[in-house]
């Protein structure tokens, strides 16, 4: 589906990475809301849940053998992969409360900017009011920042605090970014879908089952195929970026995840989506999710067949000894099916080893 909107907004982007330390604190109690209808900013939040500790994000967004290097990285310089990444105190938020509040509660958007200041786009209130939900984002979550280290932890942390401080519905927590924000909100959408019930890309999107963008363990996967609702925002102007859309969405029908939609705005360049934009994701986004019974298991079964068939060859050149082979077979297997592999893929790495 397609569909064209008027635009307004600013064009930013910035590109690139660095690390964090990690550091634990208490959680906080629940807040009453303050008054409605307004922008928080400086906002500092307290609360660790286990979505943000490092160990939990390398099984949910890492490959399996990413995250067991990762581990023995760590590992031989005497540290450990549990923790947090960053420290609260330190981390600024900006919170937008609507002045609507449906009776079954607020919903939510956690926002992963390309920028590292922390605003709410212009135009995008006027959404937030008529359909009742929060918007949050972090300072310092930029394009420069490491996605793994700071915006994809970021992210969960702002997600868990306002709905630890404000009465949200989980039903109506969702993740979205613009352009690298975008990307990232992808990668914690997939692995998190019991947490996010959809993402709003816009301008920038990333194929699943790669070695960017692993699919998470079996379990979170068939909940993301069966109840996460993705969809697509970019500018008509934006070539490069619809193209990278339709790349996008050919790989999550791949993967048989079919609640999909995509958006197109009218006369827009590379943008933040302007206000008709937004309103007509944050529409689709509140939709159910339509699932089709017998297409998503036919799906499933195409791919669990080339699973297996995968690891059968590499099982049969570990018993040829050809193991560079297998060894070289079983890595992009990972790189491709990600936790959908596991443990039969982790097992094979230990008889290789």
């Amino acid at each position: 589906m397609s569909r064209r909107f008027a635009r307004t907004g600013l064009p930013l982007a910035v590109s690139g990475a660095v690390s964090a330390m990690l550091f634990c604190a208490q959680p906080a109690a629940r807040a009453d809301a303050p008054a409605s209808g307004q922008i928080l900013t400086d906002v500092i939040f307290s609360r660790y849940t286990e979505h943000s500790d490092n160990s939990e994000r390398a099984r949910r967004l890492l490959s399996p053998f990413s995250a067991a290097r990762l581990e023995r990285d760590l590992g031989r310089s005497g540290r450990t992969l549990t923790g947090q990444p960053v420290n609260l105190a330190d981390e600024k938020f900006v919170v937008y409360l609507p002045a609507l509040r449906p009776k079954s509660g607020f919903g939510l958007l956690v926002f992963v900017p390309p920028w590292q200041d922390a605003r709410i786009p212009p135009g995008w209130a006027a959404a937030f009011d008529r359909y009742g939900i929060i918007f949050v984002s972090a300072a310092r979550s930029g394009n420069d920042e490491s996605a793994f280290d700071r915006r994809e932890p970021l992210a969960l942390l702002a997600a868990d605090n306002v709905m630890a401080q404000y009465p949200v519905d989980p039903e109506r927590v969702y993740i979205g970014g613009f352009s690298g924000g975008s990307r990232v909100a992808l990668r914690v959408a997939l692995g998190y879908p019991d947490l996010f019930r959809g993402a709003l890309l816009n301008a920038g999107s990333d194929a699943i089952g790669s070695r960017e963008v692993p699919l998470p363990p079996r379990d979170l996967f068939l909940k993301f195929q069966s109840t996460t609702r993705i969809v697509y925002v970019t500018g008509e102007r934006d070539a490069a970026h619809a193209a990278e859309d339709m790349i996008s969405l050919r790989s999550l029908h791949r993967w048989c995840v079919f609640n999909t939609d995509s958006q197109t705005e009218f006369r827009a360049e590379h943008a933040v989506a302007g206000a008709a934009a937004l309103s007509g994701a944050v529409r689709y986004l509140l939709g159910d999710a339509q699932t089709e019974p017998h297409r998503l298991s036919a799906c499933r079964s195409g791919v669990d067949a080339e699973l297996a068939a995968g690891l059968q060859d590499v099982e049969a050149l570990i018993g040829d000894a050809r193991r560079a082979e297998a060894q070289k077979r079983l890595i992009a297997i990972d790189e491709r099916f990600g936790g959908l592999a596991a443990p039969r893929s982790i097992d094979l790495a230990t008889r290789l080893q």
